[in-house]
């Protein structure tokens, strides 16, 4: 009998707070796209609104995109697949159906009389031209692995492929909606600076180092779960400086801001502009490698989350944003487990657990954070540390660098590090925590066998009841400090159309 994942599944009005375009891929850009309760009621478009970013994309190629800067514009350029819903339910997007016949055949059925930009149609061709993109090695995507799963694709007709599977792949889906975005085959040699999509806005210029121009395409469907945008015409601007960000927006230069920091969300509310908090499916987390001593010893990594005040960091420095994580799972994704509590701050424990692994005079080591990411949690983290004996020492690199070094064990045993989405945690299991995985630094043979069987098992409650399992080992075993669930801070003019 075949399963239908889905076929045109509903969507809410409120579905895009949590993605310019894909709810669940991360909390992009809330005010770009509208899905009002009726037709009827689509605001009108706005003739341009600006956004300011914090960081400049890499590149537009969504199978190098991995950041949510990158996300916010690929996402708005390109239709996937699938897009993901709040909840992470598969929604059908440039895909009619999603049908696996039996567990290792997944078919895909595309709508018909979707056109890419330059005008050519989104067809079963695109669909294979996407994929083989993604596992070129000349591409060097870190998701490739993700769909090795794939023996073949074959094309049924022009709107059909089916797609034979070495094992069976629950998660597949949920590797789709990021990452399996068609485009036509003829802009693959520069899909990286001159995108072609099928989104709801066209592509239309970069200035390298200071902005990014897109225009809403006029002829995208009606009744796309994505929304439609609000604005004619949108332009990214690269704005690392929080302050700059926020003084953008108060003057009126920037209609939307992305990262507002937690301690100035007071000065945008005074200044007449309003604060979106948007929770997350994702994490921050301190990546604990464990190939190299006294991290070998479990004890030690139970150690470092006893001594670890969470909630003061969250109260503290997150303004109450966000709670503390009791594993790699967080609220709204599969495994997480509201009856697990987190490990509670318990400095005494954490010198008790250092001595019997026989560091009990402490340590030095080093822990590295991207520029990018919230020094002051990081320096937090470092600190309470050094309360139980544990001089750590803060090292700051460049994202290029960061991203490549996951697996170099000459560098950092620690990595302070957020991740989303996580609505189905196959993708960070299968890279950062799996024995085997591309950015793994990890071994365990607790977990592996619950790694291994939840990327398998085809029925989602059990597999679910896997992953609660395997957050219960990971307190046991821990593959990191478990920090916080994410919630996003975005500042929103207050004459914004509404959304």
């Amino acid at each position: 009998m075949s399963e239908s994942l889905f076929t045109q599944t509903r969507i809410s009005r409120r579905g895009v707070l949590a993605g310019s375009t894909a709810a669940a891929i991360a909390a992009l850009m809330p005010q770009l796209l509208a899905r009002p309760a009726s037709a009827q009621a689509t605001p009108q478009a706005v003739d341009e609104i600006t956004i300011d970013l914090e960081v400049e994309p890499a590149t537009l190629d969504p199978a190098l995109t991995n950041d949510l800067n990158g996300w916010s514009v690929v996402h708005s350029v390109y239709d996937s697949l699938v897009n993901l819903s709040p909840t992470g339910e598969a929604e059908p997007l440039l895909a009619e159906s999603v049908t696996f016949p039996d567990p290792l055949t997944c078919r895909i059925v595309l709508r018909p009389n979707r056109v890419f930009h330059d005008g050519s149609p989104v067809n079963a061709a695109s669909v294979q031209a996407a994929l083989d993109h993604i596992r070129d090695p000349k591409t060097a995507s870190q998701v490739a692995d993700n769909f090795k799963v794939i023996d073949k694709l074959t094309i049924v007709d022009d709107l059909t492929v089916d797609l034979a599977l070495s094992a069976p792949a629950p998660w597949l889906l949920a590797q789709m909606a990021p990452w399996w975005t068609p485009f036509p085959a003829s802009a693959a040699a520069n899909i990286g600076q001159q995108p072609v999509g099928a989104g709801p806005f066209k592509f239309v210029s970069w200035t390298p180092g200071e902005s990014l121009v897109v225009e809403a395409d006029p002829n995208y469907p009606a009744d796309s779960t994505k929304g439609q945008p609000i604005a004619k015409k949108v332009t990214f601007r690269f704005v690392p400086e929080s302050s700059t960000r926020v003084a953008d927006l108060l003057s009126g230069s920037a209609s939307i801001i992305r990262s507002v920091p937690p301690d100035q969300a007071s000065a945008v509310q005074d200044g007449g502009a309003a604060i979106v908090a948007q929770p997350v499916t994702g994490i921050a987390f301190v990546r604990v490698a464990n190939d190299v001593a006294p991290f070998t010893d479990a004890r030690v990594r139970q150690a470092l989350n006893y001594a670890v005040d969470v909630e003061t960091i969250i109260a503290a420095l997150l303004n109450g944003n966000g709670a503390h994580l009791a594993s790699l799972f967080p609220q709204g994704g599969l495994g997480y487990d509201p009856n697990l509590a987190p490990m509670a701050f318990d400095p005494d424990k954490a010198k008790s657990l250092l001595a019997e692994a026989g560091v009990g005079d402490g340590f030095e080591t080093t822990m590295e954070i991207t520029n990018s990411e919230p020094d002051p949690i990081a320096e937090a983290i470092a600190g309470m540390l050094g309360n139980v004996g544990i001089k750590v020492t803060v090292k700051p690199t460049e994202l290029a660098t960061f991203n490549a070094t996951w697996k170099d064990a000459t560098t950092a045993p620690l990595r302070y590090v957020s991740w989303r989405p996580l609505n189905d945690p196959y993708t960070l299991l299968s890279l950062v925590i799996s024995n085997a995985g591309f950015l793994s630094r990890f071994k365990s043979d607790t977990l592996q066998p619950l790694i291994d069987q939840g990327a398998v098992e085809p029925d989602q409650e059990t597999r679910a009841g896997i992953y609660r399992q395997l957050g219960a080992a990971m307190q046991q075993d821990p593959p990191a400090i478990f920090v916080n669930s994410l919630v996003s801070l975005y500042g929103v003019m207050a004459d914004l159309p509404p959304w």
